[in-house]
């Protein structure tokens, strides 16, 4: 973080219920509970929001990509459900609450902040890059499928990987194939992001294929860098170093 970058006051952290927003085949349960992130918040006497995006977890798990044309949309929503006595009021009365998101809920996240920064405090994005300047590449949507359908290629590890996960007991891939087919939004810009004054702490493992992340946190005003050292894209939510830093950060300890 630099000299330039301007000051912000957040809300006190007492009064801030804290949004946590998984990847993609993940769950509110099966990457923050399991993790122990939602207990170790609690016992620091934050309020937890549940939350699990479309297609994904107790959410609506429909088969048609067009229903996961806005995942921001959608969080904004789960945000703005949040009822006064639960959060701290912004200046223009809405709620604020601080946020952590991983992978596809870290894009999602910062698309909401693009949207509607006045609704969140502190923001925490995990496990992506400078690959949020960059337009989205189909073949990568369809080598996860691949991984998914049980295509993938013997030596496409991440592809497996993916496709092992996303076919585990809770999931539906026929809903996480549609997520992954559904129409994205253009690249974020530098001028967009430029006009968020959140502190934001982004978090990459130095292994993580979202790597590198500098260009994303010199386009944020208050943000900062925390690098992993020896994690990849897939241990980041469970990492000791990523939940300290995240309970720290969040003034949660």
């Amino acid at each position: 973080m630099t000299d330039s970058k301007p000051p912000v006051t957040a809300l006190p952290n007492a009064v801030s219920p804290v949004l946590l927003v998984h990847g993609w085949a993940g769950s509110f349960d099966r990457t923050w509970r399991r993790a122990g992130l939602v207990d170790l918040l609690a016992d620091a006497g934050r309020r937890v929001l549940p939350y699990d995006l479309p297609g994904h977890g107790t959410a609506t798990k429909s088969h048609d990509p067009n229903d996961y044309r806005d995942l921001a949309g959608d969080l904004l929503d789960r945000v703005n459900g949040v009822a006064q006595g639960d959060g701290a009021a912004s200046t223009d009365g809405a709620p604020r609450v601080d946020a952590v998101g991983f992978s596809l809920g870290a894009i999602t996240l910062l698309r909401s902040l693009i949207h509607a920064p006045h609704a969140f405090n502190k923001v925490v994005l995990a496990g992506i890059g400078d690959g949020v300047f960059v337009p989205h590449d189909p073949a990568r949507s369809s080598r996860i499928l691949a991984g998914l359908e049980g295509r993938a290629e013997p030596g496409d590890v991440t592809a497996r990987i993916f496709g092992k996960i996303g076919n585990e007991a809770h999931n539906d891939p026929l809903a996480l194939a549609a997520v992954l087919r559904r129409a994205r939004e253009e690249p974020m810009t530098h001028e967009q992001l430029a006009r968020i004054s959140n502190r934001v702490l982004v978090v990459l493992g130095d292994n993580d294929f979202s790597a590198p992340a500098d260009k994303l946190v010199a386009a944020l005003p208050n943000a900062t860098l925390l690098s992993l050292k020896g994690i990849d894209h897939f241990r980041t939510p469970e990492s000791f170093e990523f939940i300290d830093a995240v309970l720290e950060f969040l003034g949660a300890q």
